[in-house]
């Protein structure tokens, strides 16, 4: 199983393996208290896709697309994701205060197609 969470929400046993998948650390946020297994800056929107987007709701469904674009090129680490996924629950870790708008949810589709 595969699920979203925003990092500041309390981290629970079910979470299974927790993947912080923003390109930049949350601010705010201890690495113990992220309690994340791994931190895959790399899969994150590039800085200039992440910078036009502004988490602007109305820009989602172009962000989502050129978004996937790029995930086009990062089709190893999302591969692993789905490894992971396959084996014990995976949980998208993201730092956006916008729990329906934003990257995690664009790789939960993605990883969902595979």
């Amino acid at each position: 199983m595969i699920k979203i969470k925003r990092i500041y929400d309390t981290p629970l046993a079910e979470d299974g393996f927790r993947v912080l998948v923003d390109r930049l650390w949350p601010r705010g946020i201890s690495k113990e208290k992220a309690s994340v297994n791994e931190w895959l800056k790399d899969i994150g929107p590039s800085n200039e896709l992440r910078k036009w987007f502004g988490h602007q709701p109305e820009l989602f469904p172009e962000f989502a697309q050129k978004y996937k674009t790029e995930l086009n090129s990062k089709m190893d680490l999302l591969h692993y994701l789905k490894n992971i996924s396959d084996k014990e629950n995976l949980t998208l870790v993201y730092s956006a205060k916008d729990e329906f708008h934003n990257q995690a949810e664009v790789i939960l589709q993605v990883l969902n197609s595979l």
